[in-house]
């Protein structure tokens, strides 16, 4: 009886799966990076960043700008002067090409193409930091999902219990061998079971909606998923996570990034006290022609002209109201700040890697401790119900037994849960997460 009642338990989960093929860790994870909208936004970003790494930006190549115009004018002369006009229109076109080339900026643009390089590299790190949060956050939701899959079995298991003690006492009370108390104790059991299961099967219903907003799909879409919290083993040591993270920790690669841009802004500030040398060019064309009825300008007066030059320009800041002092001054306190930030970052996850490692190895002990307590209250449940059926127990200690046995149940998914979430976040800091 005992083996019956327990095989029941184990392939519960597993009835009234639709026909669609659940999702696993993996496909939620590959889904949630091609639609969630804030992982889109952190990739736009990074492609901004390596867009603004080309040498062109940094100030290395020339600048070249063509103009062109073309100008009809009218214009109607009265005078005694034998050199007029008259009446006359002109017509006016031109063209230059403008070249400007800065040779020597105080080493500005070496300066600013590193600072733009190091800032790619910065937005490349914040932009996987984003990432992992937001997959953390899918995978939260995934795991949630499950663990109220789950409980919506037990949920319902339960409530089949007590409609069953309630349909036995209804028998016995038709057929006068029944208390009333018993009675009336198997339908508040039974109510409440049913009221707790329509808690539940609204739990169920956000948990989809999470997930499904989180993978940047309608909250409405139908999902499927892996039923099982599957607690991967942890085979490092607190030594070696601390290591790893210092490695491969994305915040703090991006704090490490951040100290870099910084140093580049103080050598961006210090350009401004050095001359400037630039190499100018400029090339114009301009023709233009006037027609005029005066019987002196019988034929059009056409002037064409062609203009070429080419400069050498040095230009040195003398004083400027102290502004450079202060952007260099200000440069060396960001910088600071930035590695005081880079410090504090350090401590952070290295506080955090110990506190979840001590978490994660109390919630494997606690995962133990509540298989035992399933076990032991299955047993005590199938017990109160044989002696149930042979009149040797009272319907309260069925009763008893039968919540222990939820509670067992309930404790132990969401010790599994704890666990997972655990160690998912131990892969999140050590830089592990596959978001390739």
């Amino acid at each position: 009886m005992m083996k019956r009642f327990f095989v029941f338990v184990m392939i519960l989960p597993l009835t009234g799966l639709s026909q669609q093929d659940p999702l696993s860790v993996e496909e939620v994870i590959r889904i949630g990076l091609q639609n969630n909208f804030n992982i889109q936004i952190a990739l736009n970003n990074k492609e901004m960043a390596d867009n603004s790494t080309k040498k062109g930006v940094g100030g290395f190549l020339p600048r070249v700008n063509a103009t062109g115009s073309f100008q009809y004018a009218t214009s109607d002369q009265e005078t005694n002067s034998p050199f007029s006009f008259g009446k006359s229109t002109t017509e006016n076109t031109s063209g230059q090409l403008n070249m400007n080339w800065t040779l020597f900026d105080g080493f500005r643009m070496f300066a600013r193409n590193t600072q733009l390089q190091g800032n790619a590299r910065l937005v490349d790190a914040q932009s996987k930091d984003q990432i992992e949060l937001k997959v953390v956050a899918i995978l939260r939701a995934y795991f949630n999902l499950a663990q109220q899959e789950q409980l919506l079995q037990i949920n319902r298991y339960s409530t089949q219990i007590s409609k069953e003690r309630l349909d036995k006492e209804e028998i016995r009370q038709e057929m006068g061998s029944a208390s009333k108390t018993d009675f009336y104790n198997a339908r508040v059991a039974y109510n409440n079971d049913r009221a707790v299961l329509l808690e539940q099967q609204l739990n169920l219903q956000n948990a989809k909606k999470d997930l499904n907003v989180l993978l940047g799909r309608s909250p409405d879409v139908k999902i499927n998923i892996k039923q099982d919290i599957t607690i991967p083993p942890l085979n490092l040591t607190k030594q070696e996570l601390q290591d790893l993270a210092q490695e491969h920790n994305r915040s703090l690669q991006a704090a490490r990034l951040a100290k870099t841009v910084a140093e580049k802004n103080i050598m961006l500030a210090r350009a401004s006290f050095y001359p400037q040398l630039s190499l100018g060019a400029n090339y114009g064309y301009s023709d233009r022609t006037v027609n005029s009825d005066s019987e002196q300008f019988s034929d059009p007066i056409s002037t064409k002209s062609t203009d070429a030059s080419v400069s050498l320009n040095l230009a040195f800041n003398l004083f400027d109201g102290f502004q450079n002092e202060v952007d260099l001054q200000n440069a060396k306190l960001e910088e600071k700040n930035k590695k005081l930030a880079l410090k504090d970052q350090y401590n952070q996850v290295s506080s955090s890697i110990q506190k979840i490692y001590e978490t994660f190895k109390k919630q494997l002990e606690i995962v133990e401790l509540e298989k035992e307590n399933v076990v032991a209250a299955e047993r005590n449940l199938q017990l109160q119900r044989d002696r149930l059926k042979m009149g040797t127990s009272t319907s309260l200690e069925f009763r008893d037994a039968q919540v222990n046995f939820n509670r067992a149940q309930i404790a132990l998914i969401s010790a599994k849960y704890q666990a997972r979430i655990s160690h998912l976040e131990l892969e999140r800091l050590i830089g592990k997460l596959t978001i390739d």
